[in-house]
């Protein structure tokens, strides 16, 4: 299978280990990886924010990035990009774009998947060959649970693990507070929220906390550095993709 690799802003610019993983995880079950190199942010924090003609520039480059016919799937990191494509995409090209863009976008949503929804639902995989010798818990970002209906397929790839940890989350579906600009705008009860998702993953003893969303980590592992609370974030991509040939190494000590 050839398979477009989107990498999203926060994989670009902060998170590029979460996209490497997932390249390396692909290609290690045998299929072809491309990432089109002209590539840029999917529009969905501006659609967010209110701001819905303003992208139509970025879903048009998004179609056109990854709707060449030779690109079997497009998959991302990132339930709350993947979402983006499918559901506003089309909202945005409907309401605002052309007709070459309203056929574009429709012809790029029906390939674009999550990763773990690709996994599970496309290549009918769990087991991808994962090694990962430590206590985990998963968060399922709001996105992918409520947006893609994500459901369980991301811990049925976690169970398949060699050697994990894996434990429950306590009230694991309630959002950790981020929601892209609603931490910046509602600061104060984003960060109740992420006290919240802090206390539960504490309970859990795991050392390390995944989810699907770079987003989500970045605002869990921020708060989890700031208490020095001994557990560390990593995105699911980055367990997938660990093997006992080629283990995860952290790069820093947990304080």
């Amino acid at each position: 299978m050839r398979i477009g690799l989107f990498a999203t802003c926060l994989g670009d610019t902060l998170f590029p280990e979460a996209v490497k993983a997932t390249a390396v995880l692909l290609a290690r079950l045998g299929h072809d990886v491309v990432f089109p190199p002209g590539q840029t942010c999917c529009g969905q924090m501006h659609i967010n924010t209110g701001y819905q003609r303003e992208p139509v520039p970025l879903v048009r480059n998004f179609a056109e990035q990854f709707g060449d016919t030779s690109i079997d799937a497009v998959v991302m990191p990132s339930g709350s990009c993947a979402g983006s494509v499918r559901h506003q995409h089309p909202l945005v090209a409907e309401r605002y774009g052309d007709a070459a863009l309203r056929a574009g976008v429709a012809t790029v949503k029906a390939k674009t998947y999550e990763l773990s929804e690709f996994l599970v639902d496309v290549l009918d995989v769990t087991a991808v060959g994962a090694y990962f010798p430590h206590r985990v818990t998963y968060h399922p970002t709001c996105h992918s649970l409520r947006m893609l209906r994500v459901g369980e397929k991301p811990l049925k790839l976690l169970r398949a693990v060699d050697s994990i940890d894996l434990v429950e989350l306590p009230e694991a579906d309630s959002c950790c507070g981020f929601g892209g600009t609603f931490a910046v705008k509602n600061a104060e009860t984003s960060t109740a929220m992420l006290q919240d998702k802090m206390r539960n993953i504490a309970t859990t003893g795991a050392t390390v906390c995944t989810a699907g969303d770079s987003s989500c980590l970045m605002h869990i592992g921020g708060g989890l550095s700031r208490i020095e609370a001994g557990t560390r974030t990593l995105h699911l991509a980055q367990i997938l993709s660990s093997t006992r040939t080629s283990p995860y190494v952290p790069t820093e000590a947990v304080r």
